[in-house]
């Protein structure tokens, strides 16, 4: 059903029209027809003063004659095209001349439609209104663009914030205990992950090491792993378990964080380090990313074929046992870093991994975590990794005793 005049008066009472014409004539005479059906018109009388006022008032639609001084109506067009501010802006083109090629040439420099002088005050009142959708629809998508665009900027801020508190919570590098040294690199994707990793000390002698990775990536994610590491705490795992056998922590672990309502899980190792008895003891949940490089050369991975927490309650996780000598060390890591894909597709991979930390043998572990680390982001040919990437490395020094 058609508007009546009230109506459409009332739908174009705040859309504003520039008329752009060196003849005085027919731009007046055309200013007073849109003025009768509502528009706000705007007038100029060439093409520089036209750019002028576009650029002042910014109208919903500029209607602009092909012939003037100065700068013609193809001319105004390329300019307007050319600026991001203003290359958005309808632009309906009159001619008294509607040959093909005129038009095609019109088109390509950057006007939006066409009407001829000699046009019917139907086929003006259509094509304005036309313009005028076409405008509309462009300046809401330019809100949406620009809301967006704030909340992306909101969102971004949180996500540091996120970002700040999760790495946080990592563990400080340097001496654990005496004989035992640290280091670790952390690189989430997007800003914020779900991989996390700490230490737990249980006393002089005796340390826990953990590395859990929630599924997903985000916030969500993030504050899953949050949670998990106030239960990972010295006197959370005392109040829960009762000891800090691995197994026991991770059987325990696995009632407490079961499947949430999308189907998101952890996967963790957790080891515990007995300096005193050079004793190694572990115990895995769908966790294949920890291996220990002894001072020998030889690399014993710690993956084991079990479920994830949260899969199954009744699922009892069992500790294992290594013995370790002065000079091993012990990495944990999350699988975004092996499971990083190459420029071909190809994943680097545990082998390419394993062979990169032998080749270091014997340097500094910084340099180790490091250099692994920077060996990945080769492979891969960028800095943003496509997944979390967690690396702990842990050496036990020559001196794994009390004097």
């Amino acid at each position: 059903m058609s508007s009546t005049p009230i109506e459409h008066t009332a739908q174009v009472a705040q859309q504003t029209v520039l008329v752009v014409d060196d003849e005085p004539t027919a731009r007046v005479a055309l200013a007073a027809r849109l003025t009768r059906l509502g528009y706000r018109v705007i007038q100029a009388g060439d093409g520089k003063a036209g750019l002028e006022a576009l650029r002042r008032e910014r109208p919903d639609l500029t209607i602009l004659d092909w012939m003037m001084p100065e700068l013609d109506g193809p001319a105004f067009c390329e300019r307007v095209r050319q600026d991001p501010e203003l290359m958005t802006s309808q632009i309906l083109m009159m001619t008294s001349h509607d040959q093909p090629e005129q038009i095609a040439e019109g088109l390509a420099r950057g006007a939006d439609d066409f009407l001829s002088k000699a046009a019917s005050k139907y086929e003006i009142t259509a094509r304005v209104q036309a313009g005028m959708r076409a405008a509309t629809l462009i300046r809401r998508l330019e809100d949406v663009t620009e809301e967006i665009r704030r909340k992306q900027e909101v969102l971004e801020r949180e996500l540091q914030s996120a970002a700040r508190y999760v790495e946080s919570l990592l563990p400080t590098q340097g001496t654990l205990l005496p004989g035992v040294q640290m280091v670790h690199a952390y690189r989430p994707s997007l800003g914020l992950g779900g991989d996390l990793f700490n230490v737990v000390p249980w006393s002089d002698d005796v340390l826990g090491l953990y590395l859990l990775d929630a599924s997903g990536h985000g916030v969500s994610s993030a504050l899953r792993s949050a949670s998990f590491s106030t239960f990972l705490r010295r006197e959370g795992l005392l109040h829960h378990v009762g000891s800090n056998d691995p197994g026991a922590i991770l059987t325990e672990a696995n009632k407490q964080f079961p499947l949430t309502e999308d189907g998101n899980y952890f996967t963790i190792i957790f080891a515990r380090l007995n300096v005193l008895e050079r004793r190694l003891s572990f115990a895995t949940a769908g966790h294949n990313g920890a291996f220990l490089h002894r001072r020998s050369g030889e690399v014993c991975w710690l993956a084991r074929p079990n479920l994830p927490l949260g899969f199954d309650g009744s699922t009892t996780y069992v500790t294992e046992d290594l013995p370790v000598e002065p000079g091993d060390r012990l990495y944990l890591l999350s699988d975004g870093l092996y499971e990083v894909p190459g420029v071909s597709g190809e994943l680097w991979g545990q082998e390419r991994l394993e062979q990169t930390v032998r080749t270091f043998g014997s340097c500094p572990l910084n340099d180790v975590v490091s250099g692994t680390l920077a060996e990945a982001v080769r492979w891969q040919g960028h800095e943003q990794f496509p997944d979390d990437v967690a690396l702990m490395g842990i050496e036990v020094g020559l001196r794994v005793s009390h004097e």
